[in-house]
């Protein structure tokens, strides 16, 4: 039992999406990883400083304070753990302090949990390998998705994405036919 508890990899993430954070964390357990959830930054300093996990997966944007908020206080807390920020929209100031803050890298909040993970495990560049707004298959993978999740009702998976009705037509006629 104490050979498994040093090789578990501990995961905390934090995401104000449930539904999107609940589908994340049964993924990235599919690829072993040890996930406990968290909605919010008040929500997850404990368990920062109780699991001390060895990977995080922080929103950028959270109720409260801010996902750098968990990324400076997990890089404090185990200093050889690893991080990715999610974010919807790619700007520097924020990749540069997440960068600093000792995180593994800066992604879209779209991005697979096949990327994610890889991400964490170090199997990728830290670099990525397209700007973040220019992944259209994970972008249209993760609309249809959400999509999917409201039974195909756009007025509702607007409402869940934060983002205007016309705006999610727009980037769904965007997306070529398979």
């Amino acid at each position: 039992m104490t050979m498994q508890a040093t090789t578990e990899k501990v995961l905390l993430l934090v995401d104000n999406d449930v539904s999107q954070s609940r589908t994340l964390a049964q993924s990235l357990k599919r690829q072993g990883y040890s996930v406990h959830h968290a909605i919010s930054a008040e929500e997850a300093l404990p368990l920062i400083l109780e699991l001390r996990p060895d990977f995080g997966v922080f929103n950028l944007k959270l109720p409260g304070a801010s996902g750098m908020v968990l990324v400076d206080l997990l890089h404090r807390s185990k200093p050889q753990s690893r991080v990715v920020v999610l974010t919807h929209n790619s700007t520097l100031p924020p990749t540069l302090s997440a960068i600093h803050c000792g995180s593994v890298q800066f992604l879209a909040k779209s991005s697979s949990a096949e990327q994610i993970s890889a991400t964490l495990s170090g199997t990728t560049s830290s670099e990525p390998a397209l700007p973040l707004n220019s992944q259209p298959t994970n972008e249209a993978e993760f609309l249809h998705r959400k999509l999917g999740e409201h039974h195909g009702n756009i007025t509702e998976t607007a409402r869940a994405l934060k983002m205007h009705r016309r705006t999610l037509q727009r980037k769904l006629a965007k997306i070529p036919a398979a």
